[in-house]
């Protein structure tokens, strides 16, 4: 798998929001970014979808989610006090390994994970939310996720879940088992990042999203069901939406054109409960906000299922 690191020294471009940690575990130096796509190209999180058929229940699954309701970016600049969106840092092969103790360990990778003491938490420090913790081993090209994660007081970790994913193969979590995202999928290689879609200008794999409610089924690429309905007309989780192709984003900002190629090409897959049409991405001092919430112009009747595979 090819590998691209692109160095911004000490640019501050992507301060908010990635970090470059030695082997100190002390605070971590702005260096560089990892933007090698995760996973194989023939993972399920890169494939172009476009011309994949459409679901027979397509119009049934919109409904649940709402077919009036509009896209929201989760992520941006600040919201609340905390950095808007889910952060991650980008570490070296020699970062410190520190235990972690979770409290759904029958379904959790074991640690030690790589995680500088100034890991950046979703919702910050005192964030009462999903408080993911993402690090990325740039060097071995590894993943670690944490879901509900607190320091310890004693230089390790706490977390209810946790999963370790290798970038450079399409090995998935166990049948069943859930990961640091209700679907049992890794939550990094569907999130949008700025210097893909400000640098780059092209987003090329598919966009975690949300829904209000799920059913207690899963679909490929999933690997766990956080549902606990059985109600046929919620979305299952792993289930792939993707923007019409007739769809015209012209008028859009081109920020926001380029997310929203993406989701004509690669889709969008459903990870986890939460608010419907909520899509992930990184937080970054640089972003736009006004322009992002152009997106939420979008609705959901501007979207189609693509076809699933058999429900677990």
């Amino acid at each position: 798998m090819k590998k691209t690191i692109i160095l911004f020294i000490l640019s501050g471009i992507l301060a908010s929001c990635v970090g470059d940690s030695g082997s100190t575990g002390g605070e971590a130096t702005i260096l560089s970014t990892y933007t090698e796509r995760p996973f194989p190209a023939d993972n399920p999180w890169n494939q172009d979808i476009s011309k994949e058929p459409v679901d027979p229940n397509s119009d049934v699954y919109i409904n649940s989610l709402g077919r009036t309701a509009t896209m929201h970016p989760d992520f941006g600049t600040w919201w609340d006090g905390a950095p808007n969106g889910q952060p991650f840092i980008v570490v070296t092969g020699n970062q410190k390994k520190v235990p972690v103790t979770f409290e759904y360990a029958r379904e959790s990778d074991p640690g030690p994970y790589p995680i500088p003491v100034d890991a950046p938490i979703q919702g910050g420090p005192n964030g009462t939310g999903d408080r993911h913790v993402i690090v990325v081993d740039k060097d071995n090209n590894l993943l670690y996720e944490l879901y509900r994660a607190f320091p310890d007081g004693n230089g390790g970790w706490t977390a209810v879940s946790g999963a370790i994913f290798d970038l450079s193969s399409n090995k998935m979590r166990p049948a069943g088992h859930t990961s640091a995202d209700a679907a049992g999928l890794p939550i990094y290689p569907g999130l949008v990042r700025y210097d893909e879609v400000m640098i780059k200008g092209e987003i090329n794999h598919a966009i975690r999203f949300t829904a209000n409610r799920t059913r207690h089924d899963y679909v490929y690429p999933a690997r766990h069901a956080a549902g606990s309905s059985n109600d046929p007309t919620l979305p299952p989780m792993g289930m792939r939406v993707r923007l019409k192709a007739n769809y015209d984003i012209s008028s859009y900002p081109e920020s926001v054109q380029v997310i929203l190629r993406a989701l004509k090409k690669y889709g969008m897959i459903l990870a986890d409960n939460g608010a419907s049409w909520m899509i992930s991405g990184e937080p970054s001092d640089n972003w736009n906000d006004q322009e992002l919430h152009t997106i939420k112009q979008v609705p959901g009747s501007a979207f189609e299922v693509v076809k699933m595979g058999t429900l677990n």
